[in-house]
């Protein structure tokens, strides 16, 4: 949603705020990945970066209020970060020294207010995202740092994303950044064979990402349109620079093929529309083609290299299967069930057998789909994943146990941060008194 410009003093709004300091909020959120990974280029260390960011920020809580919310949100963060950087070295010729790179770059950099370009933006957000996971990093401790440094998600997010607690994520993060301080690991994007090494950890980085702006773990409103975008970005970027990896592909096919729907996943009032119910007029058909396009490709290249296709190749299949059928009735679910099948037995995970419940189900019935959760369910691996009881309780109400299927259904309200998934879930309980 585009910030309001606004000039003069401004007024309280209904939340007893004023409409400047929730500007300053939703810049905050939106703009500080870019932000601090466009420092980092600058500074070349993140936790700096992140200091000079916060200057802004408080720059803008400040002056907002004041002289009213500038047109251009971000680029005034950005300018504000680099003269606080600049005016810093100028006075602390030890700070200076103990960063020399950072006085050189800074001073010689061009700071009229001219707002980056997007590709500018895009250069430091990948270099971002490979900095964040150089091998020296375990693979959770990459995930967790990048997500929060490009996505800007909450180490809560991160938490839910990953079904951790919150505090192991912010320990993850914290010796990250002390880990990429102590070995100087360089900003910047590999090449060679150091690039294909990290490619795993960033693919799943940007593949999460999606997924949170895809089905938001908190707030009101189901879909962060802007976290969509930040991943469909950062996954075309990757096939621009690893254009003969079918993975890079597939993952780029999976997330234009979502990518799709967005429009159609909430109504007028901000609540979820799941996808028997959406209308499919709605799906973006560039989307829908351009997805078409990367799983061509994706799988033309797993030819050519003699292998099966990857993750995110088969799960961009199955949004393709979707995507292929006109209404709901068209779907294959035969293939779809078919394609979870051969991604459970390649790359097992409960959440890949809870998905694989859903589609057996729509071609065994109801009957089968809860076997398949109940067994996933005995392992207690989706405990407190809410997606699971909320499966389980509409098998229960197809399956006439209406009392069993309320009882799953509130559970799976309960363990949900989102507000839309909420009401739908409790209007699902509801009827079943």
């Amino acid at each position: 949603m585009p910030l309001p410009e606004v000039s003069g003093r401004s007024h309280a709004g209904g939340d007893g705020r004023s409409p400047a300091a929730r500007a300053v909020e939703a810049a905050w959120r939106i703009e500080w990945p870019k932000l601090v990974a466009g420092l980092t280029r600058m500074v070349g260390d993140i936790a700096t970066a992140e200091e000079f960011a916060q200057d802004a920020h408080l720059a803008a809580l400040e002056q907002w209020p004041r002289d009213g919310i500038p047109p251009n949100p971000g680029g005034w963060l950005m300018l504000t970060a680099k003269h606080r950087a600049i005016d810093r070295i100028r006075r602390d010729a030890t700070f200076a020294r103990k960063l020399p790179m950072l006085g050189h770059d800074l001073l010689t950099e061009q700071t009229a207010e001219q707002p980056n370009t997007a590709d500018d933006i895009e250069d430091d957000l990948l270099r971002m995202v490979f900095t964040a996971c150089h091998p020296v990093l375990p693979q959770p401790a990459r995930v967790a740092l990048t997500l929060r440094m490009i996505g800007g998600l909450t180490t809560d997010e991160i938490a839910r994303a990953y079904l951790v607690s919150e505090t192991t994520v912010a320990q993850r993060i914290v010796r990250a950044k002390r880990t990429i301080a102590k070995k100087k690991v360089p900003y910047d994007v590999p090449s060679g064979p150091q690039l294909a090494d990290r490619l795993e950890s960033v693919l799943e980085v940007i593949y999460l990402i999606f997924n949170e702006g895809y089905a938001a773990t908190s707030g009101k409103n189901w879909v962060r349109a802007e976290l969509c975008d930040d991943a469909l970005r950062l996954a075309r970027i990757l096939t621009g620079l690893m254009p003969q990896e079918p993975e890079a592909f597939g993952l780029a096919a999976l997330l234009e093929l979502q990518a799709s729907r967005t429009h159609a996943r909430s109504d007028a009032t901000t609540q979820l529309v799941l996808l028997p119910d959406q209308d499919r007029s709605r799906w973006d058909q560039l989307s829908i083609r351009r997805g078409f396009a990367a799983l061509g490709r994706a799988h033309t290249l797993a030819l050519r290299r003699g292998v099966p296709p990857g993750r995110y190749a088969l799960q961009g299949a199955i949004a393709a299967a979707h995507a292929m059928a006109a209404t709901p009735e068209d779907t294959d679910w035969r293939r779809v069930a078919g394609l979870y099948a051969v991604l459970a037995d390649r790359f097992p995970s409960p959440i890949v057998e809870l998905n694989r419940a859903v589609a057996v189900a729509m071609v065994h019935g109801p009957a089968a789909g809860l076997d398949l959760v109940d067994a996933v369910a005995t392992t207690g691996a989706l405990d407190s994943y809410h997606l699971l009881h909320a499966v389980r309780a509409h098998f229960l109400s197809r399956l006439d146990r209406p009392t069993e299927a309320r009882a799953a259904y509130l559970r799976a309200a309960a363990l949900t941060a989102n507000t839309a998934e909420q009401t739908l879930l409790r209007d699902r309980a509801a009827p079943l008194d």
